[in-house]
């Protein structure tokens, strides 16, 4: 079966593919192994899942009538009503009839005499089509870390990135969750809630700030939807794609104390200043520094007002300790926005162990067998997290040019220009893929911009006559040492910093800065100004 464009994925990046394609006269099929559009919000379904940007934002900007239609019930939406509005999307503009779900790709390969991608499914079947557009996801592949004795535990076995679809019933039940990364930071006060009791096996504590849960007003999403075009202007001049639009009509007055100006650097403020404000204004006041992600002691003055914060609000100063990130900074890791987290461990029904001090030996048929004992249990979940970024990528067999593969190219580490294309893979095209700023953006807003920009690249190779476009070589070396050269000073980089960003998470993953950290601003010029220039750095031929 043939097609102009093959698109992997129906997650929000394939079904913007699907419409933009198809809108601009092409024949497009896109595959997906789930049953269902979604992506990420499909698969994960675990309990207290939510999106850490505000839902009105979280959306997309390129259908008017679909911005004025939808009504999202929260601030920041939970995984159902995310879920429900890719379906909403999915119907609206008929996408479902171009996409095959239960479809997994096992082979991407490049045929040079036809110049045409072949994929390959686990069904067997074979479809070809002169681009192929990678849309598989930056947080798609589940990691779960190889544990002495894993395969023998008797109990049920859960991952919060394959949660199942029927309702799990945990009451009366020993639940034990292993990880607290934003997922299980997501997931653990609702475990708590709904299990006898909850053992927590920490491997690394975690900065997290409170999330807005406040159910949506009317008025603001009236007047957002009377705003939209100027907040979409904003997103795009936004170093994390949100506009930073702050309601007007719709604002409840706050007290003068909640409103009063807090200066734009932490090391003007005393450390008793520091703690005073964090108390008023809660752990998440300590994100609006702008010296807390560059310097060093500035950043070492806001990890000191976090700990003192979470001391607080702590009922065991023990427990508190082990709750106390001190082995790297604020700002190294995706910030985490919480629902009760540090509340949950006050209760009585929930046990921490902190795997640094009391080291996990293995797991047991019974439950987890750690230094200080064993600790039974009827429930293990795996919040560990994803193989980030290139997880996806280099699990879907692509091979280009003369058989290259792209797991031999990058056993180093992604090489790619703009996060877009690799030299060697002619015509293959990844969505918010390494080397663009993907995951440090508003991932709809950052889609979106990709999408366009393939869109209007395969226009450009159709006007004029040429059948072919590739990066070249030295155009993606320069821009990989222009990623970690912007990456460099910040706490991303840090040399205490371990996180999913570095491939740092997944055994034996090359350590290299993934994602784009110069703002999305900042990249969406380069990628304009690369077009304007003749799409410099790739070449193209009929």
């Amino acid at each position: 079966m043939h097609y102009d464009v093959l698109v992997v994925g129906g997650g929000f990046a394939g079904m913007y593919s699907v419409y933009r394609l198809r809108n601009q006269g092409l024949t497009v099929k896109c595959l997906e192994a789930g049953s269902d559009v979604g992506g990420t919000w499909y698969w994960n379904r675990y309990p207290g899942a939510r999106c850490d940007v505000p839902s009105l934002e979280y959306s997309f900007g390129f259908s008017e009538e679909l911005q004025q239609e939808w009504d999202w019930p929260e601030v920041f939406s939970a995984q159902a009503d995310i879920l429900a509005y890719a379906n909403h999307v999915a119907d609206r503009f008929d996408l479902r009839r171009h996409i095959q779900f239960n479809t997994r790709v096992t082979a991407t390969e490049y045929q040079e005499d036809g110049n045409l991608w072949c994929l390959t499914t686990d069904g067997g079947e074979k479809f070809t089509a002169r681009f192929c557009i990678m849309a598989t996801g930056c947080l798609s592949v589940p990691n779960k870390p190889e544990l002495p004795g894993a395969e023998s535990f008797s109990g049920q076995v859960l991952h919060t990135g394959l949660w199942p679809k029927d309702t799990v019933d945990l009451q009366g039940k020993r639940v034990g969750v292993i990880g607290t990364g934003s997922s299980g930071v997501q997931t653990i006060p609702e475990l708590a809630r709904q299990a006898e009791h909850l053992t927590v096996f920490q491997r690394t504590p975690v900065y997290t700030v409170p999330a807005n849960r406040k159910a949506m007003r009317a008025a603001v999403q009236q007047e957002f939807r009377e705003n939209y075009s100027q907040i979409r202007e904003g997103q795009q001049h936004n170093f994390g794609g949100t506009s930073q639009f702050s309601p007007v009509k719709s604002v409840k007055r706050k007290s003068p104390d909640a409103t009063k100006k807090i200066p734009a650097n932490i090391l003007e403020l005393t450390p008793d200043e520091r703690n005073e404000i964090v108390a008023s204004r809660g752990l998440g006041v300590l994100l609006s520094f702008r010296d807390v992600y560059s310097d060093l002691e500035a950043n070492s003055a806001a990890n000191a007002a976090y700990r003192e914060g979470v001391r607080k609000m702590i009922d065991n100063p023990d427990v508190a300790e082990k709750l106390l990130p001190k082995t790297y900074g604020l700002g190294c890791k995706r910030q985490v926005l919480d629902r009760d987290y540090y509340a949950t461990f006050n209760r009585t029904d929930v046990t921490l162990i902190d795997l640094q001090h009391d080291p996990l030996i293995s797991i047991t048929p019974t439950g987890v067998q750690t230094e200080a004992g064993l600790t039974e249990l009827d429930v293990l979940v795996y919040a560990t997290g994803f193989d980030a970024m290139t997880g996806a990528l280099l699990r879907a067999g692509i091979r280009g040019r003369a058989g290259l593969s792209l797991n031999d190219k990058w056993r180093d580490g992604p090489v790619a220009y703009m996060g877009l294309q690799a030299n060697g893979f002619p015509n293959l095209f990844t969505v918010t893929g390494p080397g663009s700023p993907s995951v440090l953006c508003n991932m709809l807003v950052a889609i979106e911009q990709h999408v366009n920009w393939i869109g209007d690249c395969i226009t450009y190779l159709d006007d004029n006559q040429l059948t072919t476009i590739e990066a070249t070589a030295a155009a993606e070396v320069s821009w990989v040492s222009h990623v970690n050269e912007v990456a460099r000073g910040t706490m991303f980089t840090a040399p205490t910093c371990n996180s999913w960003y570095l491939g740092a998470n997944i055994e034996g993953k090359p350590r290299i800065f993934m994602p784009y950290v110069g703002g999305f601003p900042r990249y969406r010029q380069y990628c304009e100004e690369v077009v304007a220039d003749g799409y410099k750095g790739f070449e193209c031929s009929a």
